[in-house]
C-alpha cells in the first residue's frame, strides 16, 4: 500500500489504535491485574506529552530511517483544525506524528519494524 498518498491525519488515526494496543498488550504481559495501575503505567507511553518525548528521543538518537523521518515531518506539518484541550499544539503535532508513523508501518504490514520500535520505546521507559 502506498501510504505516501494517505492523509497524515488518517495515518495517525489508525496508528493511534495500533500504538495503544501495542502498549496495553505489553502492560498486560508484565502481569498486573490492577486496572488503576495499568492506567497509570499506560500514561507513561500514551499521553501526548510522553509520545512527543518518545518521538524526540527517536529522532535525536537517529533511530528512524529517512522514509520514517519523512512521514514524521509530513504528519507534524499537517494543519490542525482544532486546538487540543490538554496540551500545546507543538506537543500535539509531535504525538500525532508518532501515531502517523505507526499507522504507516501498520498499513505497510511492516510488523518487524513496529516490533523494533516497540522494543526501543519500552526499553527506554523501563
Amino acid at each position: 500500500m502506498n501510504t505516501d498518498i494517505i492523509n497524515p491525519k488518517v495515518l495517525a488515526y489508525i496508528g493511534d489504535a495500533v500504538y495503544e494496543v501495542m502498549i496495553r498488550s505489553y502492560l498486560l504481559k508484565i502481569k498486573t491485574n490492577d486496572l488503576n495501575k495499568l492506567q497509570t503505567l499506560k500514561i507513561k507511553y500514551v499521553s501526548a506529552k510522553n509520545q512527543a518525548l518518545i518521538l524526540d528521543d527517536l529522532i535525536n538518537n537517529n533511530l528512524l530511517n529517512e522514509e520514517e523521518l519523512q512521514t514524521v515531518k509530513r504528519a507534524r506539518n499537517t494543519k490542525v483544525s482544532s486546538k487540543p484541550k490538554n496540551t500545546d499544539i507543538i506537543t500535539y503535532k509531535k504525538a500525532t506524528a508518532l501515531e502517523a508513523l505507526f499507522g504507516k508501518l501498520y498499513l505497510e504490514e511492516d510488523l518487524k519494524r513496529i516490533e523494533e520500535l516497540k522494543n526501543i520505546i519500552l526499553n527506554k521507559g523501563d
